[in-house]
């Protein structure tokens, strides 16, 4: 069985708080076998974990979670930039075009500025013929999420749907990697890939942290990076 959590947010994400090395060692400490770095319209620390992923005895995918007009898309498996602000069947349609999958995350959930997807969003994008092979599965659980009762509504939504169900723990702390994780067959990013489309994937949760816990952890943190963050020093 492998395990892989696959939204991540390093420093370089505007609300990132750890660096590279730390999220791959993290990860590793954590009994993950795959990652993906997601970081916010960005692919520079993605690209860097791919780098340094050998050293550490994990794989990455590398990834970002796009901006689009209608809410936040992981893409993964893709080496460039996404633009932002574009609809959402355009972004996937973009990501398939560069050879990478999609996910959409904490769907339907709410507070503090969270960018996403709608269920409407979501099943409107899925009748276009060519959406279906790229947006691969919905997250039905986000382990850091304030909006608690969407991870429901995402797991309806995706049961409903027919569509593979993952667990991530979207961390912007290093604390909270491995908190939600996805279980397959195997143990590479390949047999990942084709688990999440047959939808053999499996839901994995670690004990859930208190909405405190997750804001005092995300503030500590990033005070305490405020400086590498200025000076640049991503890792």
């Amino acid at each position: 069985m492998g395990l892989a959590d696959l939204h991540i947010h390093t420093l370089y994400s505007y609300d990132g708080t750890a660096s590279v090395p730390a999220v791959l060692k993290r990860a590793r400490q954590s009994g993950l076998d795959v990652v993906a770095v997601t970081d916010h319209d960005e692919i520079a620390g993605a690209l860097k974990a791919l780098e340094l992923a050998p050293a550490y005895g994990i794989e990455v995918i590398p990834a970002t979670e796009v901006t689009t007009s209608e809410g936040d898309l992981l893409a993964l498996n893709v080496t460039e930039k996404i633009p932002p602000a574009q609809p959402l069947v355009e972004t996937i349609l973009r990501v398939g075009e560069l050879g990478g999958f999609c996910i959409a995350p904490h769907p339907m959930a709410g507070g503090l500025g969270m960018k996403s997807l709608s269920a409407y969003s979501i099943l409107k994008a899925l009748r276009h013929a060519d959406v279906p092979g790229i947006l691969l599965a919905i997250e039905t659980y986000n382990a850091t999420t304030l909006d608690r009762m969407s991870n429901r509504y995402a797991r309806i939504l995706a049961e409903r749907l027919h569509i593979a169900q993952t667990a991530s723990s979207d961390a912007h702390v290093v604390e909270a990697i491995g908190l939600g994780a996805t279980e397959f067959d195997g143990h590479t990013a390949n047999d990942l890939i084709a688990a999440l489309k047959n939808g053999s994937v499996r839901i994995r949760k670690q004990a859930e942290w208190t909405p405190a816990r997750i804001l005092s952890s995300w503030a500590a943190n990033y005070v305490g990076s405020a400086l590498l963050r200025l000076a640049g020093a991503h890792g």
